[in-house]
């Protein structure tokens, strides 16, 4: 149960990413194949559910690709779901406090680190994976392996951003820039001194905190950007949207 996203970064290499919403899990062996590092499974705002986020999984096991999900909620069901089918790190949205993140802790976290329920879920084998055989082994696996990373989109986050990302059991943060610049008054707006201070305060926490910051990214441009500011990983854009930029810009070449 190696996570090789989290490895890479452990090796200091940036990672780009997807969000995943068109649902296929043969889209997700494509996104393998072509060498992405991960995809986050959208189960906020995607039609996607636990069984469907499943498929998703095997798909990216099989092509080498980390996979991810943005849960739906902070819930309890949400976190340990998801952990239980495979996916080896959630994008927790909606972050308000310090107290919810140590809850989500608490759910995502075997012992000592936390208190997640104890299942042999497909993760595991069912039991009979050889990282699952022994639980002591198997508890340390999943607590090293998956990741639990709050995005910061909230005020109530940004505010308490230093104290979020130095909570044991965080291993990372992402930023979402769109829910953001809302939480600041001005939507989708990227280059008032209020957004660009909020950026460069995440980071710094995340740097002092020697965890990971990744960011959601919309074109080449801005990802080029992000990544040479600092940021560990850029999710760009949504599978989707390349899919049908990239089939505009081939008609367009073909019909001159």
């Amino acid at each position: 149960m190696e996570n090789t996203m989290r490895k890479k970064l452990l090796n200091g290499q940036q990672v780009i990413g997807t969000f995943f919403e068109s649902g296929t899990a043969s889209m997700a062996e494509c996104l393998g194949l072509a060498g992405m590092d991960f995809l986050i499974i959208d189960t906020e705002h995607g039609p996607f559910d636990v069984e469907s986020a499943m498929d998703f999984v095997r798909a990216a096991d099989l092509r080498g690709i980390t996979p991810l999900a943005r849960i739906k909620d902070c819930t309890r069901p949400s976190v340990l779901k998801m952990l239980d089918i495979g996916v080896q790190g959630l994008i927790i949205p909606c972050i308000n406090t310090v107290d919810e993140v140590k809850k989500l802790v608490e759910y995502g976290k075997y012992y000592p680190k936390g208190l997640r329920g104890f299942a042999f879920g497909r993760e595991a084998g069912w039991g009979f994976a050889d990282f699952a055989r022994d639980v002591p082994s198997y508890f340390a696996t999943c607590n090293r392996e998956t990741m639990i990373i709050p995005q910061c989109e909230t005020s109530g986050c940004l505010a308490q951003i230093e104290e979020v990302v130095a909570v044991d059991g965080v291993d990372g943060i992402f930023v979402g820039p769109y829910d953001l610049s809302v939480a600041l008054g001005k939507p989708a707006v990227f280059n008032t001194p209020e957004f660009l201070a909020a950026l460069e305060r995440i980071l710094k926490a995340c740097k002092a905190a020697g965890k990971p910051c990744l960011i959601y990214a919309a074109d080449v441009a801005g990802a080029r950007a992000r990544l040479a500011q600092g940021f560990d990983g850029i999710a760009y854009s949504m599978d989707t949207i390349v899919y049908i930029e990239t089939f505009k810009k081939l008609l367009a070449d073909l019909r001159g």
